[in-house]
């Protein structure tokens, strides 16, 4: 059953040149209890999507069509005073820098203690016991005595701990995590992503994993959403995305992750377009290593090529 359903989004950005769009008929559902993996090069749209689902856009940003159900409500049509219940209570964000995602001049107790109040409606003792229960979840180490500490005492890995920590206090149902990992060492990248599989599993929360890592996603999600300009290109079952890829960005992709087996990396030469570029047809044409000349001038749609698999290439006519 899907707990998260994004159909058919458009956005755009008004830009000096006028309105330009960036996301494309984005249309991808979370199941209750999994993982998506939005995956894609910086400035696909992944991230863009993602705050569009809790409604922290720029003013310049405005979405033109589609439609973002949560439980079936459409939260493109709800009020500010109804996303206050949702954003950070039902759907919270592990953003992408831990460094500098925590306020500085206060403790993590007091940060923990903002975000219960305001979204549990607790205080005094009782709202101190669920923060501490929450650092004690994310296995953040002699969490009571943690709890007084300024976030330059925490490392990046427990400073990503303790946004965590903000999430599950309000018990959400769904955790966005944006590029969860970026900032931190292999090891506790390892840790980090154990801990969110166990919250996964023990509490039957959501994940919507926004990363570029297809080495995470093999490991972490359930399923995945390939993304290239604003656009989905491919969407599958983990399993059979790795086993069987069909779009010539997911094979792109794929063939440059790091092995060891002596074979040179393989690069996709060029650069995603940026939302001043017009491109006709096949947004990934002008990098495609597979182009033909109906990629040229006509754009292909999401068709299914499996059971629960989707691509949008003309090579699978």
């Amino acid at each position: 059953m899907n707990i998260l359903e994004v159909k058919n989004l458009n956005l755009g950005f008004k830009t000096e040149c006028g309105f330009r769009q960036a996301l494309f008929d984005v249309s991808f559902s979370l199941e209750r209890g999994k993982t998506l993996a939005l995956v894609g090069e910086s400035g696909c749209g992944k991230s863009i999507s993602a705050t569009s689902i809790l409604r922290l856009l720029p003013k310049t940003a405005q979405i033109t069509e589609g439609e973002i159900l949560y439980e079936n409500k459409n939260i493109l049509e709800l009020s500010e005073k109804d996303m206050y219940g949702i954003r950070g209570a039902k759907i919270a964000l592990i953003p992408q820098d831990p460094m500098t995602s925590l306020n500085p001049l206060y403790t993590i107790e007091n940060q923990l203690l903002e975000v219960i109040k305001i979204h549990q409606n607790l205080q005094g003792e009782e709202a101190r016991k669920k923060a501490l229960e929450a650092l004690e979840m994310v296995q953040i180490p002699c969490a009571k005595e943690r709890l007084k500490s300024y976030p330059h005492e925490f490392s990046g890995g427990m400073k990503q701990r303790a946004i965590i920590a903000m999430a599950l206090a309000c018990n959400a149902e769904i955790l966005i995590a944006d590029e969860p990992t970026t900032a931190l060492d292999v090891t506790i990248q390892a840790q980090i992503m154990e801990l969110l599989n166990v919250i996964k599993t023990e509490k039957g929360t959501s994940i919507l994993l926004i990363t570029h890592d297809l080495a995470l996603v093999r490991e972490n999600a359930d399923d995945v959403a390939v993304m290239y300009a604003g656009r989905i290109v491919e969407k599958a079952p983990v399993a059979e995305f790795f086993k069987n890829p069909r779009h010539p960005y997911s094979l792109a992709l794929l063939d440059a992750i790091p092995s060891n087996r002596g074979v040179a990396l393989e690069t996709i030469q060029g650069q995603p377009p940026t939302i001043h570029q017009d491109i006709s047809g096949c947004r990934f044409h002008p990098r495609c290593r597979m182009c033909f000349e109906r990629c040229v001038n006509d754009i292909p749609e999401l068709r299914n090529v499996g059971e629960n698999h989707y691509s949008a290439c003309f090579l699978d006519d």
